[in-house]
């Protein structure tokens, strides 16, 4: 018994709690013998059927079963679905987080929100560092955001090479790629297990370079004679920064609208990631001191969110930015899936005010921050792993890598497609993979409330949604059960009332006759009673109008 549990604690666990067959919710755990890591631990946006709910995060069950192990989470990037869980997180257990400085500083602002603090260790791109028995060196990536890093992650069982997100870039806009020397070096040291960004597998050829954008930016600059105003994603400070050249080289103001915005700037401005004289900025609330063709608005909402700066410029509704027809508005961004009605509404806003409004379908102001099966081939060429496991990516991208992987020459045996809870063992002579080993149920947020929102909840809003609610209340005599005062009908989102008197008084004598005839044939317990009108009113609502609403039926009891 002692010895397979010792051949146990050499296999080293790689457990995705997120990021599978989805796009978001990164976390992954890896575990060697008694030691626990976490990498990344980010959020995904609702779905449009999660009526109300505001983020869905990882089920971090598992992680609370083991929490005597938890050594440390380490953080490949500051996006949002890589580190917007991790509040979350740290209100349940106590963990150290290793990042880089831009990474630990984005979460540190999310964290004053949620007023807490964690103990933070910087890591450096090529500076290995230990937690416990893992050895890890962030290798520097190319991404939408600085500081990205990959993870080589060596244990006294296996070695992992984890590439967080990434794209192949030779002129990227902080002139340092990938370290492509040091990849190759990580290949010839042997890598057991490969997991690879998976976000554009299905594209062939290569992520074009930030440098498109840059060269399509100075276009517009040189040709725009009045009001500029930019929406981009606050995150890509790489973005923000050759903005900013952009708008110095041509002598224009830099004023800053959104929230997320203002802080992502000030805080890579104070970090050093973002370089540009003091004197170009100037407060939202000056602007109107300054000439259309001397001022530039870099702002939130390229996603056409409803509350962020840019729609409530399209709206009206912006305390200090109105449209005018001399402005040009650009969306340096594409809009993620399920995102395209709401950018396209913003858009349309924006036209009817007379502005010149400039996105994604009329010119390359955007490129992706993910590698594309060319860029993929580069990073499994140099890496050649033993093993492959496809991470980040909805199905069609997990499956499309694994088929790329194949037609590099690896064995279909050595590619391992795992679902979120499922585990993969490796040692250095076998791999093995156990379905459902951990909880990876998505956990949904709804203001206050972590998981408390359910597939009950969500099935009853979204029946609210779409047929509207009937309250029906009743008042009989605890002995007898004869109806004493009502039915009373109280409705909403069903039917506009003083349209409907006569229906009205219909569904009233409807259940009336429900209760008479249920109390007639023996059945006085409430619960019962409320189950029997219920189940009738619902066959009667949907005969007469087709619609199923929900009812909700109370009956009060008086003894006299």
């Amino acid at each position: 018994m002692n010895r397979r549990r010792n051949q146990e604690t050499k296999n080293l666990k790689i457990t995705p709690l997120g990021g599978l067959n989805e796009i978001g919710k990164n976390l992954t755990v890896v575990e060697y013998g008694d030691e626990m890591i976490l990498i990344d631990c980010g959020l995904s946006f609702p779905e449009n059927e999660m009526l109300g709910i505001d983020i869905v995060i990882p089920d971090f069950q598992y992680i609370l079963d083991n929490q005597e192990k938890l050594k440390g989470l380490v953080i490949t990037h500051g996006h949002e679905d890589h580190i917007g869980a991790i509040p979350y997180l740290l209100k349940m257990v106590d963990v150290p987080l290793y990042g880089t400085k831009l990474t630990l500083g984005l979460v540190g602002n999310k964290l004053k929100e949620h007023r807490l603090t964690a103990k933070n260790h910087i890591i450096t791109a090529g500076k290995e560092f230990k937690i416990g028995s893992f050895k890890i060196e962030p290798i520097r990536a190319t991404h939408s955001i600085a500081d990205a890093v990959s993870l080589f992650i060596k244990t006294p069982s296996a070695k992992i090479f984890h590439t967080g997100d990434f794209k192949v870039d030779y002129t990227p806009v902080d002139g340092e790629p990938m370290d492509f020397g040091r990849l190759a070096e990580i290949g010839d040291e042997g890598v057991d297990l490969l997991l690879a960004d998976s976000t554009n597998a299905i594209k062939p050829g290569f992520t074009r370079s930030e440098k498109v954008v840059g060269e399509t930016l100075e276009g517009i600059f040189r040709q725009v004679k009045g009001r500029i105003i930019i929406a981009t994603f606050s995150s890509n400070v790489h973005r923000v920064q050759k903005i900013m050249n952009l708008a110095v080289r041509h002598h224009r103001k830099i004023a800053v609208s959104g929230r997320s915005m203002d802080n992502v700037v000030k805080l890579a401005s104070d970090l050093g990631y973002l370089n540009v004289p003091e004197n170009y900025f100037v407060d939202l609330k000056n602007t109107k001191n300054y000439k259309d063709n001397e001022l530039i608005v870099i702002t939130t909402g390229s996603q056409g969110e409803p509350m962020a700066a840019l729609s409530r410029m399209a709206n009206d509704e912006h305390r200090n930015v109105k449209i005018k027809k001399n402005d040009t508005v650009i969306f340096s961004s594409t809009p993620v899936p399920g995102n395209e009605k709401t950018v396209s509404n913003v858009v349309n806003k924006l036209y009817e005010k007379g502005a010149n409004v400039i996105y994604h379908d009329i010119a390359d102001i955007h490129v992706s921050g993910h590698a594309c099966q060319e860029e993929l081939k580069i990073m499994h060429s140099l890496i050649r792993p033993k093993h492959f496991m496809p991470v980040h990516g909805e199905t069609r991208h997990l499956i499309k890598h694994a088929e790329l992987a194949e037609s590099l020459g690896m064995k279909r045996r050595d590619i391992h497609i795992l679902d979120n809870g499922d585990q993969l063992c490796i040692d250095n002579k076998k791999v093995t993979v156990k379905t459902k080993v951990a909880s990876a149920e998505d956990i949904l947020v709804d203001g206050l409330g972590v998981g408390d929102v359910g597939n009950v909840v969500l099935k009853e809003r979204k029946q609210l949604s779409e047929a509207g609610l009937i309250s029906i209340s009743v008042c009989i005599d605890g002995n007898t059960g004869e109806i004493i005062n009502g039915p009373e009908l109280t409705t909403n989102g069903f039917i506009y009332v003083k349209e409907n008197a006569v229906f009205i008084e219909e569904m009233r004598a409807k259940a009336a006759k429900i209760i008479r005839d249920a109390v007639l044939s023996g059945v006085t317990d409430v619960n019962s009673l409320k189950t029997k009108l219920k189940e009738n009113m619902k066959n009667y609502l949907f005969q007469k109008t087709k619609r199923h609403p929900m009812i909700i039926p109370i009956i009060m009891e008086v003894w006299r």
